[in-house]
C-alpha cells in the first residue's frame, strides 16, 4: 500500500468524531453531501464516467483492534475490515473503512464479505431492509490539511455494519458546482 493512503487511513482512524447536528460547516453543499442517506456510491457515480474501487483490504480482525467508540456502535467480536479507494475517473475521491461483525454477515441475502472490487454502497442498498443512524462528521489531519470525513452505523436486514469515509482532495464533495 503507498505511504499517502496509509497515512490516509491512520488520519482517518484518528478523527474526533461529532454528531452531524454539531458539526459546524460554512457550506450547505459540504453538509449535503455528509447528510447523504442513500448510497455514496451510486452519487459519486453520478458525477464520473467511470467509477473504480481498488481493494486494499478486506480481512478478519479480532475484537482487540477495535476501538471503544467501534465496539460501542457495533459490538465485540470478531469483524471483517474492508479498507478501499474509490476512484471516479481514474481520481482517487473517497477511502472507505469498514468494519462488518461477522455476526452481521450471517443469513443476509448477499455476501459482503466477497465485494472485491464492487463498491459497498451498491450491494447494501440493494438488500430488503436498510437504514443509517449514528451519523458523524470530523476532520482528518493529513499532509494536505484537513480533509473532511463521515462516519455511520448502516443495518442491513437488522445487522449492524460502522462505514467511515474520508473524502480526499480531489473528491467531488469540495466542488463547488456540486448540489
Amino acid at each position: 500500500m503507498p505511504e499517502q493512503i496509509s497515512l490516509y487511513i491512520n488520519a482517518l482512524k484518528n478523527v474526533e468524531w461529532k454528531d452531524i447536528d454539531s458539526f459546524e460547516l460554512s457550506s450547505e453543499i459540504i453538509l449535503d453531501w455528509l447528510q447523504e442517506e442513500g448510497s455514496l456510491s451510486r452519487r459519486l457515480a453520478q458525477k464520473c464516467h467511470d467509477l473504480t474501487v481498488n481493494l486494499l483490504c478486506n480481512r478478519v480482525i479480532s475484537s482487540e483492534q477495535l476501538n471503544l467508540q467501534e465496539i460501542s456502535l457495533l459490538s465485540e467480536e470478531e469483524c471483517i475490515l474492508r479498507e478501499v479507494i474509490l476512484n471516479g475517473d481514474d481520481e482517487e475521491w473517497v477511502i472507505g473503512r469498514t468494519l462488518m461483525p461477522l455476526s452481521s454477515l450471517e443469513d443476509q441475502q448477499y455476501d459482503l464479505s466477497k465485494l472485491g472490487e464492487i463498491p459497498l454502497g451498491l450491494t447494501v442498498f440493494r438488500a430488503e431492509e436498510v437504514s443509517r443512524d449514528k451519523l458523524q462528521a470530523g476532520w482528518a489531519e493529513t499532509s494536505y490539511g484537513k480533509l473532511l470525513a463521515r462516519r455511520s452505523r448502516l443495518w442491513m436486514n437488522g445487522k449492524p455494519l460502522l462505514v467511515a469515509e474520508l473524502f480526499l482532495p480531489n473528491s467531488p464533495v469540495y466542488a463547488k458546482e456540486n448540489v
